[in-house]
């Protein structure tokens, strides 16, 4: 039974509006005998002063991919080529995560009762099926090259990633200030971090390459920084298609959650939980409380809902009371049946 968007909606009531914003929210639906009590709240996207950050950062890194590739073509090296493959798949993290943080200030329509917060799913299960098909392409590249060596230029190789290194540090520091309050900010600090620490790794190797002349300090260079590529993309894949298929977050612990509302006051039992991601960022929760003799009790579910909300990081919560007797059974008590 999915719940009502409308106490989502509150946080975005047009300015002077009657709704409060930012606060809790009770409100009370009548449905086939029930009571339900769904608790509205705030959600944490994307600060607004950060839009300048992600349009910086991506024209930047942008520029970078494309000069990147083109001088690693022109060196002769694939360790450039895979680092722009990789600095690629970031700026696409950090549309994804500027976009989604726009279209979740989309308001919901009669299809799209959620709104369209859940393309951000979609989004990053792309991207990192995107990136795994790069990424084994230039792995089989690398292996063609250690087959059959030839020279890269070293020199290039160390001023393009050292390049590399202050556009991705420089993007790092401008979203450092926001990355402890928002998920999505503090993603694309991690992603520019490590591209930075990357970017340096090639430098290395066009060091070693000019020290040396070890042909084959490129290619193995290219398939370390496509492994590290996998290793990051395939959490993300596994992740963006858990939410896709609806799985609890793993930063919810579900048996928590069951026990807390067990214990809830006059609550003699819980059936019917569901608990998912409705974006990349945000969490659902709906259950049946069963309440013998208890009458609705506004107090109690607005408790809930902040409980939820600060024990859990549950953003949306639905609860519906029932008082359990035996001449309206609910249809899905059974854990079984969804």
């Amino acid at each position: 039974m999915p719940p009502s968007p409308h106490g989502d909606r509150q946080d975005r009531a047009a300015p002077g509006g009657p709704h409060n914003h930012g606060h809790d929210h009770d409100h009370e639906h009548g449905h086939a005998g029930h009571a339900h009590g769904e608790i509205g709240h705030h959600h944490a996207h994307a600060p607004s002063s950060f839009g300048l950050a992600f349009a910086v950062g991506i024209a930047l890194n942008t520029g970078y991919v494309v000069a990147e590739a083109v001088y690693g073509v022109l060196a002769n090296s694939l360790a450039l080529i895979a680092d722009a493959g990789h600095n690629l798949g970031d700026v696409l993290s950090l549309g994804v995560a500027w976009f989604a943080a726009w279209l979740a200030s989309r308001p919901p329509s009669d299809r799209y009762t959620y709104g369209l917060r859940g393309s951000s799913i979609l989004a990053a299960l792309s991207n990192a099926i995107v990136l795994l098909v790069v990424t084994g392409g230039i792995a089989w590249a690398a292996l063609l090259k250690l087959a059959h060596p030839s020279p890269a230029g070293g020199v290039t190789i160390m001023a393009v990633a050292a390049a590399g290194v202050m556009i991705n540090g420089v993007t790092a520091l401008m979203f450092a200030s926001g990355r402890k309050g928002d998920l999505n900010i503090r993603s694309a600090f991690a992603h520019m971090a490590s591209d930075a620490l990357i970017a340096l790794g090639v430098v290395v190797s066009g060091a070693l390459i000019l020290l040396t002349g070890w042909t084959w300090v490129d290619p193995t260079v290219s398939l370390v920084i496509g492994g590290l590529i996998i290793l990051g993309t395939w959490s993300l894949m596994r992740e963006s298609l858990d939410l896709a298929l609806q799985a609890v977050p793993t930063s919810v612990n579900h048996l928590e959650v069951l026990r807390y509302l067990r214990d809830l006051p006059g609550v003699s039992d819980v059936h019917d939980l569901h608990i998912w991601g409705m974006s990349t960022t945000e969490t659902a929760l709906t259950a049946h409380l069963v309440r013998p003799g208890g009458e609705l009790d506004d107090s109690l579910l607005q408790q809930a809902g902040a409980d939820l909300r600060k024990r859990f990081a549950v953003h949306h919560t639905t609860l519906q009371v029932e008082t359990g007797l035996g001449d309206h059974p609910c249809e899905l008590a059974p854990s079984e049946v969804v």
